[in-house]
């Protein structure tokens, strides 16, 4: 005996819906073709799989019997697709932290890690969210707990963070920094602190008392609020071009300096042939660029660098 999925595909929508016309509009079919499906399937076991009434429809004791394995039918015919179709589909790849412009280091890997689709996640927890929900395959940000048990990841990047402040700041001429030479200073956030793992432990690791949020607008309206005044600083990875913005500049960090760590995240699990090539791309730039180096003498980080997955 031969199951047609059409018609099991059938069954199981109006298990769970239990109406035969709201079955249908999940499938978008007529609910007479719908029906028909479900007339053909009990002519093939041979048996009522619902008890049709004026109240709608239940199911027979058949149809409890046959409801779980007709579900697992399903979802092993949906697996079957994918895993044909997986080879063929570009990898989706989602960002957050945006002020600190994710996407560049992804652009510096891109040409060698085949196909991608960039995504527009917000931070971590809507990152994590769609990971776990299969929207896209691997992120790029920074990892912090809690992290989802169900997730992978990877360092690909440990960046040095350099303090951006006005040109009026009494430190402005100095040709590097200490952090601890900026607690008489305010650290302006793009934000409420407590989501900002990083700056929120470099604040409590070296001592920045005096603390306010912004509200992030984008890059160059959160740096020219930091140049409006003259005791206000923040952090950026130095790689990050910095946009025009009258009265900014930007000064190294040194003894120690403070190391901004983005990672490659995924779901457990995933097989998508894409996420062997980007993690490939970053590990051979990350050998290429020294992207990866860290001194404990001479570097901070929030927690000890993770190299390989989790």
């Amino acid at each position: 005996m031969d199951l047609d999925v059409a018609q099991v595909r059938a069954f199981v929508r109006t298990a769970e819906e239990l109406h035969f016309g709201r079955a249908a509009g999940t499938l978008a079919i007529s609910q007479q073709a719908l029906s028909k499906r479900i007339a053909r399937l009990e002519a093939l076991l041979g048996t009522a799989l619902f008890e049709r009434g004026g109240n709608g429809v239940c199911l027979t004791g058949a149809g409890h019997r046959f409801l779980q394995p007709a579900r697992d039918t399903v979802a092993a015919a949906d697996a079957a697709i994918a895993a044909v179709a997986e080879e063929n589909r570009p990898l989706r790849v989602d960002v957050w932290g945006h002020l600190y412009a994710p996407m560049r280091t992804l652009a510096q890997v891109a040409g060698r890690a085949g196909d991608l689709v960039p995504g527009h996640g917000r931070d971590l927890p809507s990152v994590t969210a769609a990971l776990m929900h299969g929207d896209i395959d691997a992120a790029f940000g920074r990892v912090h707990p809690p992290l989802h048990a169900g997730l992978t990841h990877r360092l690909a990047r440990l960046e040095p963070v350099d303090a951006v402040l006005s040109k009026e700041h009494p430190l402005a001429a100095e040709p590097a920094l200490r952090p601890d030479q900026l607690r008489g200073s305010v650290l302006w956030s793009p934000g409420a602190l407590d989501r900002l793992d990083f700056l929120h432990q470099f604040a409590d690791r070296f001592g920045i008392r005096d603390r306010a949020a912004s509200v992030n607008l984008g890059l160059a309206h959160f740096l020219a609020e930091v140049a409006a005044s003259p005791d206000r600083f923040s952090l950026l990875p130095a790689d990050v071009p910095l946009p025009e913005v009258p009265g900014l500049c930007s000064v190294p960090l040194v003894d120690p300096t403070p190391l901004y760590a983005w990672s490659l995240l995924w779901r457990t699990g995933n097989d998508h042939p894409g996420l062997h090539s980007l993690t490939a791309a970053c590990a051979t730039e990350a050998g290429r660029s020294r992207w990866l180096e860290y001194d404990p003498a001479h570097d901070w980080l929030p927690e000890p660098p993770a190299r390989s997955a989790a």
